[in-house]
Parts: C-alpha cells; sequence; structure tokens
C-alpha cells in the first residue's frame, strides 16, 4: 500500500489546514489509517487515527482542534487541523495497518511539513 501526504503549508497561529492522505488501495480494506507528527528534535508521535469501524483517537495536545475522516470513494483519510498554534509545527505523515497473508502489514506516506508561525 502507497500511501501520499499532501496539504501541509505555512499558517498563522490560529488558523487552519486541511492534509490529505491518498492510498493506493481501498481505504476500507486498512484497519486503521492514522496521522503522526514529528517535530525538530523530538520523537514521532500519534495525532489522531480512524479504524475501520470509524472508531477515532485523539492525541490529548490536538483533542477538539483536530477532526481526522476518511471519504471511502476517493481512498483518503483528512486531517482538519484548526486552532493551530506554534507547537503543531511538524512533519506530519500518514500511516496504514493492515492485515494479509504476511501478517501485520504497515506502510508510511513521505511526510508534510506543517509551520504555524506564532
Amino acid at each position: 500500500v502507497q500511501l501520499q501526504a499532501s496539504g501541509g503549508g505555512l499558517v498563522q497561529a490560529g488558523g487552519s489546514l486541511r492534509l490529505s492522505c491518498e492510498a493506493s488501495t481501498s481505504i476500507g480494506s486498512l484497519n486503521v489509517v492514522g496521522w503522526y507528527r514529528q517535530a525538530p528534535g523530538k520523537e514521532r508521535e500519534l495525532v489522531a487515527r480512524i479504524f475501520s469501524s470509524r472508531i477515532t483517537n485523539y492525541a490529548d495536545a490536538v483533542k477538539g482542534r483536530f477532526t481526522i475522516s476518511r471519504d471511502i470513494s476517493k481512498n483518503s483519510v483528512y486531517l482538519q487541523m484548526n486552532s493551530l498554534k506554534s507547537e503543531d509545527t511538524a512533519v506530519y505523515y500518514c500511516n496504514a495497518v493492515w492485515f494479509g497473508v504476511e501478517g501485520r502489514m504497515n506502510s508510511w506516506g513521505q511526510g508534510t511539513l506543517v509551520t504555524v508561525s506564532s
């Protein structure tokens, strides 16, 4: 499975961005698709994820500000980011997990940079 992330950019604090993650296969066949981020000098962390059941999880730091959603017809998962803060500055990656004949499989997108200016 290949993932193509897009939508990053430069935005002022308080602004919004929407990230997109397009998969090369049906989103419905993936067990979970998530957005992670990695800020300079920090470890990669989970931001939000959506399961095939449509259950969603969010990191405490983004609850109430970010929304993850999916459009199966477009094989895409989105991350709507509102009320952005400088601490949201990071490279954002999408990730997919599924189970195949070889067991648990995992794929990462290439990352998209989000810069929030204060």
